[in-house]
């Protein structure tokens, strides 16, 4: 099969890659990068566990083909803990025990990620909105949205 030349920024470091036209982002994440924090849930975009950071919007990486990333600035859960320290979202997850089986964790937590950043006081109806797209097999949604609620206290100082 003819592959395709892509320039992708990923966690901050640009990446030239050849990919077949039919690689979706989440192989080329989990297979060609290495980072499998990038889950493969249901493969059509259902379940959200393969979200990812598209310039800060969340994308479920199994609908978007490798090629359509070309140019773009894709963020995976890998990035957002630094100088070993977890991100206040990741922080907040473990505080108020919103991670059970951790199938779902890295999507929702990008998911909130994005909501705090375009919304620093959100509602928990917003927050359940932010989240809808990601599916907990675990159904521990009541301890996500408190999580992501105290992060949004933390963020602001409270």
């Amino acid at each position: 099969m003819e592959q395709i030349a892509i320039q992708v920024t990923v966690n901050g470091q640009r990446h030239r890659l050849w990919v077949a036209p039919n690689r979706t982002l989440t192989q080329l994440l989990r297979e060609d990068l290495g980072l499998t924090g990038t889950k493969h849930g249901c493969g059509v975009g259902d379940c959200g566990a393969c979200t990812v950071l598209m310039d800060g919007v969340p994308v479920n990486s199994c609908l978007v083909l490798a090629a359509q990333a070309h140019g773009r600035r894709i963020t995976t859960i890998e990035a957002l803990a630094a100088g070993g320290r977890l991100h206040p979202v990741q922080r907040a997850f473990v505080e108020h025990g919103a991670i059970q089986c951790g199938f779902c964790t890295p999507g929702m937590i990008l998911s909130a990620v994005a909501l705090l950043e375009r919304k620093a006081r959100p509602s928990r109806q917003e927050i359940r909105q932010a989240l809808s797209g990601n599916l907990c097999r675990c159904t521990g949604y009541q301890k996500i949205v408190e999580a992501v609620a105290a992060a949004a206290r933390r963020r602001r100082g409270r």
